[in-house]
């Protein structure tokens, strides 16, 4: 959510005009998040979020909108796209495609308690069995492929151990030939940032635009290598039961989900160490930017294969 794209008050007002939406008050940019530029904007008829897409194309976003929006019919505290005055999702702003979404309240939380833990594996779940009815499919545009063909372009900035690692995990994913899982939509990026809490209540669930279709299990891994992680960049075993077993009491793991689940644990924790070091070593000119560290999920990924054979395992 960096701002790469700087809209002045002028275009915004006037592209406005094709909403039902009111008329421009303030709008600033959100600092936060590496991918898109994005704006809080007010209006005369409320609160919304203004998304520039930096990398998606228009003939890539449908599915993120209209991901969206299906969630919103089915009961999902998502941002719900604004529709134009020709019922539109997205139109051309700042030579970019760009899409107005409605304002959520709450807030994200840095340290999430117990409960906020357990709500977020709940809606999860409800994420996925809603998520089960949208019939747009999408491969996940950042899986093995992406990880094989981006590794050349970051082992230079790394150590020889470090490189060796990457290579090795890298290989070692490639190698795999995991069983028929349970699979659809999914957000892929549920991080802290991307849930909102009113006390311990999910009140939204932002930032879609990482979803894809894919296994299930691969988006609760992700979940919990973020929620669940200790300081010492292991996984807590309370924290992360009362995100599993509030899961499972919406959506069961099945069998071979419980097979694979140390796999799926390594394989979130790769996708973000690789992005990461993407973004960190290879990043783009924006007026604001926030690159994270990819160190962050490189210890988590050594703690994975170390522990591969003792991770807190998935709920019967």
């Amino acid at each position: 959510m960096s701002v790469y794209t700087t809209v002045t008050r002028e275009d915004l007002s006037a592209w406005l005009t094709r909403y039902n939406a009111g008329s421009l008050v303030e709008h600033r940019g959100i600092a936060a998040g590496i991918e898109n530029t994005n704006y809080y904007v007010t209006t005369s008829a409320g609160r919304y979020v203004l998304t520039l897409f930096e990398k998606l194309t228009a003939a890539e976003l449908p599915f993120y909108l209209e991901l969206m929006e299906h969630l919103a019919d089915q009961g999902i505290p998502t941002p719900r796209p604004v529709r134009d005055r020709e019922h539109r999702l997205m139109s051309e702003l700042s030579a970019k495609p760009a899409a107005l979404v409605a304002y959520l309240r709450g807030k994200d939380v840095e340290r999430p308690a117990l409960e906020q833990c357990a709500a977020v594996g709940a809606m999860l779940a409800r994420i996925h069995l809603a998520g089960a009815s949208y019939a747009a499919r999408m491969d996940n545009p950042r899986a093995h492929r992406w990880w094989q063909a981006v590794t050349p372009e970051v082992l230079p900035f790394l150590g020889g151990s470090d490189a060796a690692m990457l290579e090795r995990e890298v290989r070692y994913h490639a190698e795999q030939r995991l069983p028929e899982l349970p699979r659809g939509a999914i957000h892929a990026d549920l991080f802290r940032d991307n849930v909102l809490f009113e006390g311990t209540a999910v009140a939204g669930v932002i930032d879609f635009y990482f979803a894809c279709t894919d296994r299930w299990l691969y988006d609760v891994a992700i979940c919990v290598n973020d929620w669940c992680v200790t300081e010492k960049s292991t996984l807590d075993p309370t924290c992360t039961h009362a995100m599993l077993a509030a899961y499972a009491a919406v959506r069961r793991f099945t069998a071979a989900e419980h097979e694979v689940w140390p796999v799926m644990l390594r394989a979130a924790a790769l996708r973000f160490w690789v992005s990461r070091l993407y973004d960190f070593h290879l990043p783009r000119a924006g007026e604001l930017t926030h690159a994270k560290d990819p160190r962050h999920f490189q210890r988590i990924l050594q703690n994975h294969i170390a522990l591969h054979h003792e991770q807190p395992a998935l709920p019967l």
